[in-house]
Order: structure tokens, then sequence, then C-alpha cells
């Protein structure tokens, strides 16, 4: 099987030096994985980080130092926790996370239904968290997967390996509930417009009984899920546009107005549009935190 392209995109500055690599994953992994990034970076001093809640399941392994996860309502004194390689469950806020001026690893962009299959876990159990990887993988697979992954030759070699160990690991996986993936499907190819009660009248079954069913297997409630996608949409929208159309773009991923746009860009991103779209990065790089 011929493996998708690499994209690669290189940056050098005052802020740094760094080099992303983007992969799709093997055509059959399409539901699984959203996509693959690696990244090799070097910085002056501490590099700190805004990181959006997304309607997926990122999954960081690192193969140089910790980062440090900080708390967003106070970051200078705040409690730091230590991370090196870890799974983020499904947020309803933002995250900052920091690097000491090293940081190179790979990330996998899992679907939520893909994230419970390979773990083989209900994501209930790791909503609003970031767990150590080995608490979710085992202490041997995770650390031979980070070493394997860790001394392969380059990122072709790494996404290959990614590929075969999700493939692998997907043999034995069990499906999530038919009406789960149902709702997740159309949440997502609706951009979270589809009203809560027509989706659970779609599937059949009362309000409360989706609302407990995605709680449990994706991590969050629909309604909250529907608003993730959304601001997703209108992040994507406004990056493409710089913010030039702030009243259209609201209407055209479902909000009521740009009033309302605003208040999801507050509780996801913790600004205004304007001033999120500030903290914009060179290329791929995120958002300053």
């Amino acid at each position: 099987m011929t493996a998708p392209a690499i994209q690669v995109e290189r940056h050098a500055s005052l802020l740094g030096r760094w080099e992303m690599a983007f992969r799709a994953p093997w055509p059959e992994l399409a539901p699984i994985v959203q996509h693959y990034v690696g990244w090799d970076e070097t910085t002056p001093g501490p590099l700190r980080r805004r990181e959006l809640p997304i309607g997926a399941i990122p999954v960081i392994i690192s193969f140089g130092p910790s980062f440090e996860l900080l708390d967003p309502h106070d970051e200078e004194h705040g409690p730091r926790r230590r991370r090196v390689s870890f799974v983020a469950g499904l947020h309803d806020a933002f995250s900052v996370v920091e690097h000491q001026g090293v940081s190179r690893g790979v990330e996998i962009y899992f679907t939520p239904l893909g994230a419970r299959r390979f773990f083989g876990l209900p994501l209930g159990e790791v909503a609003q968290q970031v767990v150590e990887l080995e608490d979710v993988l085992g202490t041997r697979i995770a650390a031979e997967l980070v070493e394997r992954l860790a001394t392969a030759p380059g990122w072709a070699e790494r996404f290959a390996l990614l590929d075969a160990t999700i493939v692998g690991r997907l043999a034995e996986a069990a499906e999530p509930p038919a009406s789960v993936a149902w709702a997740w499907r159309r949440l997502t190819e609706t951009d979270g417009r589809l009203p809560i009660a027509a989706l659970a009248q779609e599937i059949g079954c009362s309000r409360r009984h989706l609302v407990a069913q995605m709680r449990e297997q994706v991590g969050l409630p629909p309604k909250t899920i529907a608003r993730v996608l959304r601001f997703n949409r209108a992040v994507e929208l406004l990056q493409r546009d710089d913010g030039a159309r702030f009243a259209e773009i609201a209407v055209d991923c479902g909000y009521y107005d740009q009033a309302h746009l605003n208040r999801d860009f507050r509780a996801f991103a913790g600004d205004a549009p304007t001033a999120f779209l500030a903290r914009r990065l060179p290329g791929s790089a995120g958002y300053a935190g």
C-alpha cells in the first residue's frame, strides 16, 4: 500500500526554529485517525501555547523533555503538572501548555470513536483530563512505542509505524454502540448545527439516554460537543478570512448572531475573536499562550 504524502513545514525566526510534518493515515484508518503530526522545535526560551478544545483526541508522544500543563485561570501562580507522553480527552475549555525550549515528537489526532476502539475504554474516563500514555496503554506497550518512534530514522518511518500499530490494535477492538457512532457522525457532518432533539429523534431514543451514552462513550454531552464543533468551524473560517467577516461567519456556523460567537470564543479560547487571532503563531504552530 502506498502511504499518503507527507507535507513538511519549516520556520526560522527570532521566535525559534521548528519543523512540522503532516500526514493522513492509511485510507482504511480514516474513521479512526484524522491525521498525524511530527514536530522538532527549538526556541530561545520557554514557549507557551494555548490549546483549544477540538473534536478529536490528541495523543502526544514526546521524544524530549516533559511539558508543563498550567492552570489557565492562573498561569503564573497556579499548579503545574508535568507530562511527557499523554492523551487528552475531550475538553470544553482551553488548556495552556509550555515547554522549556526544546521539543520533539509525534502527535496522533484520533477521532473519539477511533480512540475508544484503540484504547479499549469509554472516553468518559478521560474527559476533561490529560492522562499519561502509560496509564491508558500500559507501561510496557507505551514505553516500546515511544522507543521505536524515537529511534526511527525519519517522519515517513514514524508515520508508517503508527499506521501499523493502530491497525494491529484494532484487530480485536470492540465497536462502539451504533447509536453513539450515528450521533457522532451526524454532529460532525453538520459541524454541530443539528439540534440535539432532532438527533435523538433520528436515533429513536430519549434525549436523556443520548446524553448519557455520549458522556460515557465519547466524554461530553452532545450539546457541548455541538458547541465545540461549531467553534472549531468558526476558528477555521476566521483564520482563512483573517477575521474580516465576523457577523457573516457567525451565521454560517449556526450562531444566532455575532454576540453568541463571541461568547463561545471567550468560553473556549479565553479571548474575544480579534484578541484570539492576534495570538496566532507563524504557519501551523498554533497560538501563543
